[in-house]
């Protein structure tokens, strides 16, 4: 019986034995596939990557091969078997080269565009590169710097209004610019143009105030200025011709001037004028186209446009009338009979003025070598319409006389130039009789003051 008992009870041992060793597998190998699905879990955790579309089907190794069998053979519970998951892609490092390329291109950019507009305000600061014309600057009576600064814009001296007020301001030149006039260029630097804006002409030059009469030619004022001893009169007809002084109304002339003698006759403005001795001839044109200028206004302008005349015809037309009145008084109508000529062309083919005819003469005598064409141009008796230019320099009051368009029936006018009356007439046999009428006023006028200075001579 004790064997018997002692068998039964080792072989009970046994069956324990066996279940325990079974159950220690099962765990030792649950608890190992738990750490490796956990550490798969970590590794998918820190991966950036979406899940792969396909499913991890390697599980061959995650319970022995005998376990079904033995699970029924002792009874182990069954265990969950872990759901497949997707696998992230480890999502790959992009290069940093290509911003790194881009920014650096950038700030290049930035730099050499920054260093451009330092070169072009330095260029300005300067005057490097710009236009050696002389302009002739008006400062007003109180003008601030940021007014000063923008006259010299306007008038293409500077480009950097702002930057000549800074420089102004550390130069501490703000309150010592003299109002007056002042001549700059634009290839002149800051620091120059403030030393001019800031001083007065040498007071030891001499100022010689001069005056150009009305109807007076550019030959006649050159001549003027000479005489003064302000510039040579060949120097002076040389740099008024020239023009390009950067006026606006330079910009409304023709670019044809063939059959001129004298490119800008008519452009100098009759007026009283300060020059001073030996004066630089650019300077003295300066303050007449100036004048001509200011004198030009977007009224007159408007009204000259409105007439279909341009501003060279204008003026050639104004030449004429202030040639032909005797006085301010008649210019509108004598301009009256002149516009009823030029709007029938086919009844008045020709203007028919003694001045032209004179004027003709005059560049005749100062021609280089003779050219006809441009003589008969002149001479209204013989060339249609209006001369190709200004046969003198018109006043003010007969270019708004010719602006006036005055409306009348007049074709004739014949004056006295003694005693300044001027006879209009509508017909040739009403003109005919005031040209009789006016001869024998001449010839009266002659003999009176030839017996007037007999007698003078005889009683001294």
């Amino acid at each position: 019986m004790q064997n018997k008992d002692d068998k039964d009870v080792t072989n009970e041992d046994i069956n324990e034995n066996i279940s325990e060793n079974i159950n220690e597998n099962i765990s030792a190998e649950s608890d190992e596939e738990n750490s490796t699905v956990t550490e798969e879990t970590e590794v998918e955790e820190d991966s950036a990557e979406d899940y792969d579309e396909n499913y991890d089907d390697d599980y061959s190794d995650f319970a022995p091969d005998d376990y079904e069998e033995e699970k029924e053979e002792y009874d182990v519970p069954e265990r969950d078997v872990p759901r497949k998951r997707k696998k992230k892609k480890r999502k790959k490092r992009r290069s940093r080269l290509p911003g790194i390329i881009i920014l650096t291109t950038f700030i290049f950019a930035v730099s050499v565009c920054l260093s451009l507009v330092i070169i072009a305000f330095g260029r300005d600061m300067l005057g490097i590169g710009k236009s050696e014309n002389t302009h002739l600057i008006v400062v007003p009576e109180g003008a601030t710097t940021a007014e000063i600064a923008t006259i010299l814009k306007d008038e293409g001296i500077i480009k950097s209004p702002e930057c000549f007020q800074l420089f102004s301001r550390l130069r501490k030149s703000d309150s010592l610019y003299i109002a007056g006039e002042h001549f700059v260029r634009p290839n002149m630097a800051y620091e120059t143009i403030i030393n001019e804006l800031t001083t007065i002409e040498d007071e030891t030059k001499e100022t010689i105030e001069v005056t150009f009469p009305e109807g007076s030619t550019l030959f006649e004022a050159a001549q003027i200025l000479e005489e003064n001893n302000i510039c040579s009169a060949d120097d002076f007809i040389f740099y008024f011709n020239s023009g390009g002084l950067g006026f606006e109304f330079e910009n409304r002339l023709p670019t044809d001037t063939s059959l001129k003698f004298y490119k800008m006759e008519g452009y100098l403005f009759p007026d009283t004028y300060f020059f001073y001795e030996d004066m630089e001839p650019e300077q003295i044109c300066q303050k007449i186209y100036l004048n001509f200028d200011n004198k030009m206004t977007d009224e007159r302008y408007a009204r000259m446009e409105s007439l279909g005349l341009s501003l060279d015809q204008l003026i050639t037309f104004a030449s004429i009338v202030q040639k032909e009145a005797a006085n301010t008084d008649t210019m509108t109508l004598v301009a009256s009979v002149f516009w009823n000529r030029l709007r029938n062309p086919d009844i008045f083919p020709l203007l028919q003025s003694d001045p032209t005819s004179n004027y003709a003469e005059f560049i005749k005598s100062k021609m280089d070598v003779y050219d006809k064409t441009v003589i008969d141009a002149y001479d209204t008796y013989v060339g249609p319409g209006l001369p190709p230019g200004a046969i003198c320099n018109p006043g003010i009051e007969a270019i708004d006389a010719v602006l006036e368009a005055f409306e009348s029936n007049y074709f004739f006018f014949i004056a006295n130039i003694y005693t300044g009356q001027t006879y209009f007439s509508e017909t040739l046999e009403e003109h005919n009789a005031y040209q009789e009428m006016v001869e024998q006023q001449v010839d009266e006028y002659i003999a009176s003051s030839e017996a007037a200075e007999m007698a003078e001579n005889e009683n001294g």
